[in-house]
């Protein structure tokens, strides 16, 4: 018994050691930047991308971006998203969906591309009348997240 004692008061210093290292790499936040305007593009793919869902993402992020106070001091981007292997009524269920995002922010002045993202949603609809409106709200989400864009007020 006096054996264990030692032992866990060296593993509790050693784990206290770790954990206090670890907050020294702390990484820089990422830029930001005011975005103006948004427009959603689809690549070709079959089965192509619904025309519903380009319109949803479309409205919802430029509905975002109307909604967020614009700081004169940050560099302004328009913001081009594009949807690509977008797959609707996948699994079992058919109720999975998911879709590959790629942005690019181009700069309002002189129109060179200044920042890139990419990133994967899925999302899950019992309903597939539903399907679209939940994956244009994931990528939305996502975006407003990613660009630091307020969220819209809902209608009444």
């Amino acid at each position: 018994m006096l054996l264990l004692r030692p032992r866990a008061v060296s593993a509790l210093v050693g784990c206290l050691a770790l954990a206090a290292c670890s907050s020294w790499s702390v990484d820089p936040p990422p830029p930001t930047y005011d975005v103006r305007s948004a427009t959603v593009v689809a690549d070709q793919a079959l089965p192509p991308v619904s025309p519903a869902l380009v319109a949803a993402v479309n409205d919802r992020v430029n509905a975002a971006i109307a909604a967020t106070t614009h700081n004169a001091t940050l560099p302004q981007v328009a913001v081009t998203i594009r949807l690509s292997d977008v797959r609707r009524a996948r699994g079992f269920n058919r109720d999975r969906s998911s879709a590959k995002i790629n942005i690019d922010a181009a700069s309002m002045d002189g129109g060179s591309v200044i920042a890139m993202a990419s990133f994967e949603i899925r999302t899950v609809a019992p309903d597939p009348a539903t399907a679209d409106e939940l994956l244009a709200e994931d990528i939305a989400a996502r975006v407003r997240s990613i660009f630091s864009l307020t969220m819209p007020r809902l209608a009444n």
